[in-house]
């Protein structure tokens, strides 16, 4: 699959976490829909695997690998990828992603014909339905309440009253311009990286591609190419490694969900300042009483026992707690990797 000319393409960066069989499932699906496709593919590795490194070399000799030694998350091995890339276009591909036609190399012809800086695919569940794959952005992030019990939809209906606009893209257009691109497939030009600096390395999971889109921003639009498309089976490897099953992004209650709250706070801090941030950390915390008192009410009049959701309304709390650990940090903007998974 590697491009025997000087210059490939297109590079692609697939961050490894014991995730071998994905990445094969994923460059399998590439090598048999899109044949012709110049690339150089780049496996950054996180679990210093020996096995996983000859498993896909014994099947693509071509491919780089980078052991980054030690489990580094999403954006510092993205960004050991994009430094070793040579191509002018470079491509951040999650393992767990499937090809269904040529689309890729499609879509490197579609942004190079195109004014925008980077671009997206509308990514399908495996199901071939429709999967958010790009957004817009809420002030000050104020859309990461709305999965609170009784708090986020009480948010929610004042929004609906509001006439705040949608932030999401149920199904692009064909050239659909938004604020930021689902990690799982963004392909960005070499030019805009230099110019808006690399994935900030603070984050480890989660949330990172947003506050890197919104830096991306300045220097040019970012569009999803409705008409193109890629399976994304979207959380697979860190549920295998969390043991879960999720596949959303708006969980409250376990370990996974923990790194996702305190990302995405940490990207309001990054990218609205300490006023938002505090404003969020106060309403998820605010959120922890709203929740114990609803439920107790609601089980109460419909006949169920009161407090048979306090074991979730223990689990929400910790990971409140957890971010109120990390907010003088965040609060003091000095750089530190914030890894609670």
């Amino acid at each position: 699959m590697s491009s025997n000319k000087a210059l490939p393409d297109l590079s692609v960066v697939l961050v490894n976490y014991r995730s071998a069989d994905l990445i094969r499932d994923c460059l399998d699906s590439i090598a048999a829909h899109d044949p012709s496709l110049e690339a150089q593919y780049l496996i950054v590795d996180n679990s210093s695997s020996k096995e996983d490194e000859q498993f896909l070399k014994a099947r693509y000799p071509g491919l780089v690998w980078i052991d980054m030694g030690y489990n580094a998350g999403f954006a510092r091995a993205n960004n050991a990828g994009i430094r070793a890339a040579v191509a002018p276009v470079i491509l951040l591909l999650n393992p767990d992603t499937l090809a269904v036609d040529d689309s890729l190399s499609r879509c490197v012809r579609k942004l190079a014909a195109s004014p925008y800086a980077a671009c997206g695919v509308q990514l399908l569940n495996a199901d071939g339905s429709a999967q958010i794959s790009g957004s817009f952005f809420m002030k000050g992030g104020l859309n990461h309440l709305l999965p609170v019990p009784y708090w986020g939809p009480l948010l929610r209906w004042i929004a609906f009253r509001l006439r705040t606009p949608r932030t999401h893209v149920a199904v692009a257009g064909p050239a659909e311009e938004v604020d930021w691109i689902s990690g799982a497939f963004l392909m960005v030009r070499r030019p805009v990286i230099e110019q808006a600096g690399l994935l900030d390395e603070d984050f480890f999971l989660y949330a990172e591609e947003v506050e890197w889109c919104s830096r991306l921003r300045r220097y040019g639009r970012l569009c999803l190419f409705g008409d193109l498309h890629f399976i994304h089976l979207q959380g697979e490897a860190v549920n295998r490694d969390q043991a879960g099953d999720g596949k959303g992004y708006g969980g409250l209650y376990t370990r996974k969900d923990r790194q996702l709250m305190v990302s995405n706070l940490l990207r309001v801090r990054k990218q609205y300042g300490v006023g938002w941030f505090l404003f969020l950390l106060v309403n998820y915390t605010w959120g922890i009483l709203v929740y114990a008192l609803g439920s107790f009410l609601h089980r109460l009049l419909t006949g169920r026992n009161p407090v048979g959701e306090w074991g979730r309304v223990a689990a929400y709390g910790r990971n409140v707690w957890a971010m109120w650990r990390l907010a003088p940090r965040m609060v003091g903007g000095k750089p530190y990797f914030y890894k609670v998974l």
